[in-house]
């Protein structure tokens, strides 16, 4: 008896971890949230043959929680940990094909363009650029978006 319960044991923590390494799929974990926060209920980023779906993200520093003062400090500071977890993935913002950016203020576009094409060196991606109001934490924009990898 004992040993088919280890048995039963030993097959239900196999199907149960062959469940979870789906190698056809790669989660990249949330950022660092704030020290003394609770880790954040979601991937930053997921990978499925070849094609990156990337979170949400805001334009908060991370050692505050807060948005910098200027939307132009933002649109950089977003961009940048955008780019992050593309890199983190083994993407570059070239590899996006469709972005998404949340605006607390719609007149922020020009301001967000202007940083936003320096992050580019080839055609860019199909986007769209909507009016949110309230971000979370205040923030001035959230981006997603998704890459493909390019074909060597």
């Amino acid at each position: 008896m004992r040993h088919a319960m280890t048995l039963l044991l030993a097959a239900t923590l196999l199907a149960g971890t062959a469940q979870a390494a789906d190698p056809a799929r790669r989660y990249l974990p949330p950022h660092q949230s704030l020290p003394g926060a609770p880790q954040p209920p979601y991937s930053s980023a997921v990978e499925v043959n070849g094609t990156l779906y990337v979170s949400g993200m805001i334009d908060t520093d991370p050692a505050t929680g807060k948005p910098p003062e200027t939307p132009e400090a933002g649109a950089k500071l977003v961009l940048d940990a955008f780019k992050g977890t593309l890199a983190a993935a083994g993407y570059t913002m070239d590899d996006l094909v469709q972005v998404q950016i949340f605006a607390k203020d719609l007149a922020d576009f020009p301001t967000f363009n202007k940083v936003y094409v320096t992050y580019f060196t080839g055609p860019k991606p199909a986007r769209a650029f909507i009016g949110a109001g309230n971000l979370l934490a205040g923030a001035h924009f959230e981006v997603m978006g998704i890459a493909v990898r390019k074909a060597k």
